[in-house]
C-alpha cells in the first residue's frame, strides 16, 4: 500500500479483533515506523513497547477501567520523557504524536487496524502509570498512549469528515483568502 492510500484509508477502529496473533516481524516494522518519526531538537523522547504475550495483555487490558474498545491480540505502548530542548521548551507531545501517526499508518499498511487511545489513560486515575508498572517502566517515563493492534473482525466505520474546502485554504484563512492574495 502506498503512503497516500494508507493516509486516506486510516480510520480509528473501535470494533472487535480477530483472535489471530500479530507476527513479531510485523510488530517490529510498526515500532521501526514509530521510531523513524521526527523528534524536536533530536531529543528522541519516545520509547515504545510492543506487547504480544496473551497473559500480559490480559493484565494490561484489565487495568483499563472502564474498558475502551475491544481487546486486540497485540498492543503498542507509547512512552515519553519530558526533556527540555530548544529554549527550555519540551517537544515530547509533538514527538510522540508524530511517532503514533507513523505507527498508525504502518498498521494500516500491513493490513491491521488500531485506535489511538490516550485521554482515557492519562486522566487523574493514573491508568497509564498502572500499565507502566506492569511493564517495568521507570518513573522517568510516562506511558501516554496505547495502540491495540490486530486484524479487524468487522468493517471499520468511517466518520464523516468536513470537506476539503471547509478546512484547507491557500494564501490565508478562509475560502476568500486566494482572492485577497491576488488583489494585493
Amino acid at each position: 500500500m502506498d503512503v497516500m492510500t494508507a493516509i486516506l484509508e486510516r480510520t480509528s477502529y473501535r470494533g472487535r479483533y480477530e483472535e489471530v496473533p500479530v507476527p513479531e516481524a510485523d510488530l517490529k516494522r510498526i515500532l521501526e515506523a514509530g521510531l523513524a518519526a521526527p523528534s524536536g531538537c533530536n531529543k528522541q523522547t519516545v520509547s515504545l513497547i510492543a506487547v504480544n504475550d496473551a497473559e500480559l495483555l490480559g493484565r494490561l487490558y484489565d487495568v483499563v477501567v472502564p474498558p475502551v474498545g475491544h481487546r486486540a491480540p497485540a498492543m503498542i505502548c507509547v512512552l515519553t520523557q519530558r526533556i527540555p530542548a530548544y529554549r527550555d521548551r519540551c517537544f515530547s507531545v509533538q514527538d510522540y504524536s508524530a511517532a503514533i501517526e507513523n505507527m498508525l499508518l504502518a498498521i494500516v499498511g500491513l493490513g491491521y487496524q488500531s485506535c489511538w487511545i490516550e485521554g482515557h489513560i492519562t486522566d487523574a486515575d493514573a491508568i497509564g502509570r498502572k500499565m507502566a508498572e506492569l511493564l517495568g517502566v521507570p518513573e522517568s517515563c510516562e506511558l501516554v498512549c496505547f495502540l491495540p493492534v490486530g486484524r479487524a473482525a468487522e468493517p471499520p466505520v468511517r466518520v464523516r469528515r468536513k470537506s476539503f474546502a471547509e478546512r484547507a485554504f491557500f494564501n490565508g484563512f478562509g475560502p476568500e483568502a486566494g482572492d485577497r492574495a491576488s488583489a494585493r
